[in-house]
């Protein structure tokens, strides 16, 4: 093994002990002789790589947008119908908040760290708005559906997910994402887009953002070095 794939294992170890440290005690109680224990390196290993522990927490956050960004692209891409895409994005935002320590450490770390750059989110919110901006242009949502409501809806609802999920795991699941869709359609959708929408969302997107999951975890200090999805 190369030097420098040492020192990128090194950095990501670094980045998943931090992140279950930061997601379990928060920003505040983390320390970083925790992270370089939980990693199995030195503190000396630690400082080589991060000046200090906020420069952790900012690769934390940083990894964790960086997932979702490629997750919501994948649905997106997938998908020629916008409310599908929408739905299928919200399955795949809840399964990675139960899969990734990262991104659920990114969210958390948004609550309790006033230092951080990036707000994942507003990042989320911009993602809906997107999707609701295109609904509405492809004519799949009421006449009457005001969509800066049907943005804060949605967005509202799938963090108030996040925050819930933190203690009980079933508000991140297939049934309840599952349930909020099928209220969604009949409340803001036409009759078509109802039809070509599953509220379970589709399979085939959501194993590839599994494996967006499985094979971006490698990669999670050097995104732009992680594969093309």
């Amino acid at each position: 093994m190369s030097k420098q794939e040492r020192a990128t294992r090194t950095r990501n170890a670094l980045i998943r002990s931090a992140a279950g440290l930061f997601e379990q005690h928060g920003y505040v109680q983390t320390g970083l002789t925790a992270i370089s224990s939980g990693a199995e390196v030195s503190r000396g290993a630690l400082t080589f790589h991060f000046e200090n522990k906020a420069a952790v927490a900012r690769a934390v956050e940083q990894s964790a947008v960086h997932v979702l960004r490629r997750a919501a692209r994948r649905a997106t891409l997938w998908q020629g119908n916008a409310v599908q895409a929408m739905a299928d994005m919200s399955h795949g935002f809840a399964y990675l908040l139960t899969e990734d320590v990262v991104v659920r450490a990114g969210f958390r770390l948004n609550c309790d760290w006033a230092q951080g750059e990036i707000d994942l989110r507003r990042e989320w919110q911009g993602c809906v708005q997107s999707r609701v901006t295109r609904a509405a242009a492809d004519g799949a949502l009421r006449p009457d559906a005001e969509l800066e409501d049907l943005v804060n809806t949605v967005t509202s609802a799938t963090l108030g997910m996040e925050i819930l999920g933190r203690r009980d795991r079933e508000w991140l699941s297939r049934r309840t994402v599952t349930g909020f869709w099928q209220q969604m359609l009949f409340a803001a959708c036409t009759e078509q887009a109802r039809a070509a929408t599953d509220p379970k969302g589709g399979d085939e997107v959501l194993e590839q953002i599994a494996e967006i999951h499985r094979r971006f975890a490698p990669y999670i200090a050097s995104p732009e070095s992680a594969p093309d999805q």
